[in-house]
C-alpha cells in the first residue's frame, strides 16, 4: 500500500506518472524521446536554422534587454545561446537531451562562443551545476511543453534564478494558431499533450500575474533568407521581476 505524499514535490511527481511514458517530454525520462529528434539535423524544423530569435534581437536592439547574466531554458541546438553569448552575456544553458548540447556544442566551437553548456533537468539546477541569480531567463519553446502541473515547477525555478529587476522572455504556442486549446484537466486523461500546450495572451497574464509585462506580441514572421527565426504562431513575451522596495 502506497501512502508516501507528504511534499508538493511528491505530488508533482504522482501527477507526472499520469502521463504515459512515451509522452513525457519535461522529465528527464523524456531526454529518449529528444534525442530522436534531434538525431536528424538536416530535417526541415524551423528551429534547427541558426538564427537566433527576432524578438530577442528586438529587445536588445531597443534596449529592453542588456547583457549580463542569462540563462536558456530548453536551449536546443543553442541559436539563442550563441547570440547573447556574441553581445557580452554570462551564458549558462540547459537541456535535456545529449545530442543537442552535443549539437549546440559543436556550433560554439565553430564561431568561439563562451556558453557553459549542461545536460539535465531545468527544474533541477543545482544537480546541474547551474546558479542564479540571472539577470535574462530566454525560454524559445520549453514551456509550452510542460503539462499544467509544472507550471508550479517554472513558477518556482523563476523564485529561485530570476533576480530581482530580472527578466523572463520567452515564445510559446499561441491559441488559434497552433498547439493544444483542450483545458488543464483533460491532459490528465488524454495520452498526452498533444504536442504542446496552445496559450492566450490572458492566460500569460494570469500564470506570470508577479511579473511585470514589458511587452506581449505575436512573433514575426521571416522568411528563409532572413538571419532572424520567426514564426507567427508563436507569442513572444517579455516580463520584468520587480525589485523589492
Amino acid at each position: 500500500m502506497d501512502r508516501n505524499i507528504r511534499t508538493v514535490d511528491d505530488v508533482l511527481r504522482l501527477l507526472d506518472g499520469l502521463f504515459a511514458p512515451e509522452a513525457d517530454r519535461w522529465t528527464a525520462g523524456g531526454a529518449s524521446w529528444w534525442d530522436g529528434f534531434y538525431a536528424d539535423r538536416s530535417k526541415a524544423v524551423p528551429f534547427f536554422v541558426s538564427k537566433p530569435d527576432e524578438n530577442l534581437v528586438s529587445y536588445v536592439e531597443r534596449g529592453l534587454v542588456t547583457p549580463g547574466r542569462a540563462l536558456d531554458l530548453g536551449c536546443g541546438p543553442g541559436r539563442n545561446s550563441l547570440y547573447l553569448a556574441s553581445l557580452g552575456f554570462e551564458v549558462d544553458a540547459v537541456d535535456l537531451s545529449p545530442a543537442a548540447i552535443a549539437w549546440a556544442g559543436e556550433r560554439a566551437r565553430e564561431v568561439g562562443a563562451e556558453v557553459r553548456f549542461h545536460c539535465g533537468d531545468a527544474f533541477a539546477l543545482a544537480a546541474t551545476g547551474l546558479e542564479g541569480p540571472y539577470d535574462l531567463i530566454y525560454d524559445s519553446g520549453c514551456f509550452h511543453h510542460l503539462p499544467p502541473h509544472r507550471r508550479i515547477s517554472y513558477l518556482a525555478l523563476l523564485d529561485r534564478a530570476l533576480s530581482p529587476g530580472g527578466q523572463l522572455a520567452l515564445t510559446c504556442f499561441a491559441a488559434g494558431a497552433m498547439g493544444s486549446e483542450l483545458p488543464d484537466e483533460a491532459f490528465y486523461r488524454a495520452a498526452g499533450l498533444q504536442g504542446g500546450l496552445a496559450y492566450t495572451p490572458e492566460s500569460l497574464r494570469a500564470i506570470f500575474a508577479d511579473l511585470t509585462e514589458v511587452e506581449l506580441r505575436r512573433m514575426n514572421d521571416e522568411d528563409a533568407g532572413s538571419p532572424l527565426f520567426g514564426e507567427a504562431f508563436l507569442w513572444t513575451a517579455l516580463l520584468r521581476r520587480p525589485v523589492a522596495s
